[in-house]
């Protein structure tokens, strides 16, 4: 079973970080520029951290090149 979840990610941020917000997403902070998806890349790996999960089970199912993302969690 896989997990559906709502990422809002900020690129060029001078505090990077994972929040959870009130509706049940996240936004994610990262110091990458979304250049050639270095951004969604750091993101992946915060939000991995944030979770205490291998960022090879996060996937960028939509949104790829938005700022707002839906991420599954595979099993």
């Amino acid at each position: 079973m896989s997990a559906l979840l709502t990422v809002k990610v900020q690129p060029r941020s001078k505090a990077p970080g994972v929040e959870k917000l009130a509706g049940g997403g996240f936004k994610v902070r990262v110091q990458a520029a979304p250049d050639r998806g270095r951004a969604n890349l750091e993101a992946i790996k915060r939000l991995a951290e944030y979770l205490d999960i291998p960022p090879s089970r996060l996937k960028i199912v939509r949104g790829e090149a938005s700022s707002s993302k839906w991420v599954r969690i595979e099993p």
